[in-house]
Parts: C-alpha cells; structure tokens; sequence
C-alpha cells in the first residue's frame, strides 16, 4: 500500500526538472518555422486555422465559432507558462510570421518521466513535411533538456497522415487502444506511438547509472 510513496522519492531524486524549470518553453527554432510560447496577439491566427473542421476533425477541441474562442485558448496557454504546467508552443511560419498551429505537452508522468504530445496543423500547411519538423525538433529538446526517458502520442485511426508524421520522426507503433477516446460525439480507436531516450541518438542516452 505504501509502494507509490515510499518509491516516489527515488523517482523524484531520479527526474528533476531541468535548470529553467521543466515546463520553460524556450522558443526552438527548425529551417523554417520557429516555435514559441503564445501570446494575446495570436488570437487572430489561432482563429483563421481553427475554425476549419478538417482541422478540428482529429483533435479533442471542436472547430472554432468567433475570435472569442480564440482568445480564450491563447488566456488558457499563457495561464498555464505562467504555471510552469504542460503546454503547447504555437508554430509560427518564419516565411510569412503568422502562427500556424500549435505543439505541446498534453500529459506529463512525472513518477514514470514520460511525456505525451499533440499537434495541430492550419490546414495550408498540410503535406509540406512541417509538422513533421516541429516533432522532431519537440522530440530532441525534451531528451536534451529534460528529464524525460519517454516520449508518446496517439492518432485516431482514420488519420493515418498523423501516424506517418510520428513514424518519420522515430516514434514506433505499440498498438491499437480500442475506443481509447470520445471524440466529436463518439468513441474512438486510436493508435498509440512512443519513442525512448534509448532509441534516440548515442550521443542523447542518458548517462549509465
């Protein structure tokens, strides 16, 4: 019964947030999109790709109506920096400055260092190998400068695009989690990825303890 208290101090000696605080979200850049934390005056790109339902089809936030909406999203994300609480850079293409969608953390494990992502797209940006640039440079600052030892995310099944974005970037299907979420008025398959700190790069291994 004592397990979980008696081994989360080991665990929490193990995992310590890096020297800028876990949760920091230092601007990343990548050739061509930078990704920074958001502020108020995003909300009126926030809105110009939110509000398509293609874009909302797959994620758990419904198409956006107003600016309002937008501007209630961008509140809760700098609420939550402010915190130091998982969250989302929003991406910003450096070709035309606006912010295209966004990359974040959706749920930290801290007892078992384990992190998931989620991401959104405007759809323009679509099949432009984009997100696929965000993950990667999301997936190599979490194992540089964080002590996380695994990295997931999950797709519905019917998007398979997503699937394919998470393969490129080094993330292996473990399998499928039957009616794993209730989205859009239903329940949904989804097919969950994850990458290890040992799968990365030698020279990104954590040191042998």
């Amino acid at each position: 019964a004592n397990f979980r208290s008696a081994s989360t101090k080991g665990i929490k000696d193990m995992f310590t947030p890096n020297e800028y605080g876990l949760f920091s979200m230092p601007t990343l850049e990548t050739p061509r999109l930078t990704l920074r934390r958001m502020t108020m005056k995003d909300a009126k790109d926030v809105f110009e790709y939110s509000r398509d339902a293609d874009v909302a089809r797959h994620v758990l936030w419904s198409a956006q109506k107003d600016i309002g909406e937008a501007k209630d999203y961008c509140r809760y994300m700098t609420r939550r920096y402010r915190a130091a609480e998982p969250s989302s850079w929003g991406i910003v293409d450096k070709k035309t400055g606006h912010l295209v969608g966004t990359i974040g953390y959706m749920n930290y494990d801290m007892d078992n260092a384990s992190v998931e992502i989620g991401y959104s797209l405007a759809k323009w940006m679509w099949n432009g190998g984009y997100m696929t640039e965000a993950l990667r440079r999301v997936i190599d600052y979490t194992f540089d400068a964080m002590d996380i030892n695994r990295i997931e995310a999950q797709h519905e099944l019917d998007n398979p695009a997503s699937g394919r974005v998470m393969e490129k970037c080094g993330m292996r299907k473990e399998g499928v989690l039957r009616q794993r979420l209730y989205n859009k008025g239903k329940f949904v398959d989804v097919a969950l990825y994850a990458i290890l700190k040992d799968d990365a790069r030698p020279a990104r291994r954590a040191p042998a303890r």
